[in-house]
């Protein structure tokens, strides 16, 4: 049980089959979350919408993805993975055939809206994995989790508009699209009747208190209440992109509603922390629920570097191939920067292999240097470069990206395991941050630029990185003949 190797094909092994019914799980999200992004140039025909309507619901498709990890994050604390992700599916599955039958562009704008909640589904599987994984192991488990489920929005962009194709006709897309949501609905009933939330013998702990995540100190504290403050930044970014100042989907009022709506929901979710954290801190908290808050802030920073980087360059990568090299088509281009999404099947799982066999602190080191290194060479790519090296280079980078995101995902559920939905949450919301972040900082400058720019923040979180500090303490696990025995997480 404490040896690293993973063995994938073992089905008569329960936790075997509890990864392989999650991955599947959080794969059938990423089809139905990024479902509408191979159909975009039909729906935007269908429905004659123009660039920037276009546009505006890339972003609502974005939008509610960060406060929804936080909200997923503290539901599956408090109600186990096994119920929230089959509610999960089966709503979400829902709202996505309302998108299909959508009839007009103010419905297809709401459904999108809705349909982020479902990026949300990632957190769920954190926990889940981290609950039937050894420590030795789980850094491997998480990273083909993350890294196959990941695969979804690369394999729905290379299925849908074969299905719409072969269905025909003016609504062939909405069948394409309804159908991803109706599978995705059965398969949540399906989830619901073959898992458990931990083996058998084992206790699903849970924090406390809910609707704040509890520290251990009041340095601590305010740390969190500061960590908070960039999601709400980006979120009020997010409503300055749907002003009429740019997009122009939401009027001078509406968005004065939201900024304060954001910062009133700030000033509330302090309170909801200090809440839940103030009676225990001024008790003292027992030394076996401590933990330092400073090592899930490192880990969001370097969550928002790595997949909230992959979330922005797979957004303009067609485009930028297109841009720079004479001849692309669209086609072309886009199969040229699918590259650098498919290598989720293998760099995820590489980088939690790499933090279970060779250290947390260094391999996420070694990975962000990579990253950084990697979107350098990227910034120097121009049309005089033979491009099946920019695709080598394409894809280098994001084996450093992706990899980067197993490692961190190999530490989140060893920090405080009754609490690893909502640091999951927090940290995957960290990685929208990022994306809205960078996708900001492109709509002002060059690609070059652009590449220069996530690579030089990729050095800050270097620096961040040096003052992680390693996991420690044991954890209670259940082993293969059903005894419970401590295990050095180190």
């Amino acid at each position: 049980m404490s040896e690293s190797r993973v063995n994938l094909l073992d089905f008569k092994d329960p936790k075997i089959k509890i990864l392989h019914f999650t991955w599947f799980a959080f794969f059938l999200t990423f089809v139905v979350w990024f479902s509408h992004a191979p159909m975009l140039a039909v729906i935007k025909e269908a429905f004659d919408l123009s660039t920037q309507q276009v546009k505006a619901l890339m972003i609502l498709n974005v939008a509610m993805t960060i406060p929804a990890r936080i909200v997923i994050g503290i539901l599956v604390d408090k109600y186990g993975p096994r119920h929230v992700f089959s509610s999960l599916l089966i709503v979400s599955g829902a709202i996505c055939v309302l998108f299909a039958t959508a009839q007009d562009y103010e419905q297809l704008a709401l459904f999108r809206f809705l349909l982020g909640f479902v990026g949300a589904g990632f957190v769920i599987g954190i926990r889940m994995v981290g609950e039937w994984f050894p420590a030795k192991q789980v850094g491997l488990a998480e990273g083909i989790y993350g890294g196959w489920g990941n695969f979804g929005s690369a394999a729905g962009a290379m299925s849908l508009p074969i299905i719409a194709l072969m269905i025909g006709g003016d609504d062939g897309w909405r069948y394409a699209i309804g159908g991803t949501g109706v599978i995705a609905a059965i398969y949540g009933v399906i989830y619901f009747f073959n898992v458990t939330d931990t083996p058998k013998g084992s206790t699903y702990f849970k924090p406390k208190k809910s609707g704040g995540l509890e520290v251990s100190s009041w340095g601590d504290f305010w740390l969190l209440l500061g960590m908070n403050i960039p999601m709400y930044v980006a979120l009020a970014v997010l409503t300055w992109k749907l002003s009429p100042a740019n997009l122009g989907l939401l009027g001078n009022a509406a968005c004065d509603i939201i900024y304060i709506g954001l910062a009133a929901l700030y000033f509330y979710q302090a309170w909801a922390i200090w809440k839940v954290n103030h009676e225990h801190l001024n008790e003292g908290v027992p030394q076996m629920q401590r933990y330092k808050f400073k090592q899930v802030a490192i880990l969001n920073w370097s969550y928002f570097a790595t997949f909230g980087s992959e979330l922005a360059v797979v957004s303009m990568l067609p485009l930028f191939f297109l841009e720079t090299f004479d001849g692309l088509s669209p086609v072309k281009a886009g199969l040229l920067a699918s590259g650098f999404a498919f290598m989720n099947l293998v760099a995820r799982p590489s980088g939690g292999w790499m933090s279970d066999n060779f250290g947390r602190r260094k391999t996420l080191m070694v990975l962000i240097c990579g990253l950084g290194l990697g979107y350098f060479l990227l910034s120097q790519i121009n049309g005089a470069w033979w491009i099946p090296m920019a695709v080598i280079a394409t894809m280098s980078c994001s084996f450093f990206v992706q990899a980067g995101e197993g490692a961190v995902f190999a530490m989140v559920p060893l920090v405080q395991r009754r609490m690893t939905g909502q640091i999951a949450g927090m940290t995957g919301a960290y990685g929208n941050v990022g994306a809205v972040t960078y996708l900001t900082i492109l709509s002002f400058v060059d690609y070059s630029t652009f590449f220069m720019l996530i690579g030089a923040s990729a050095a800050f979180i270097f620096l961040l990185v040096l003052f992680l500090e390693e996991p420690e303490g044991k954890i209670a696990e259940v082993m293969d003949d059903g005894t419970v025995q401590l295990i050095d997480v180190t």
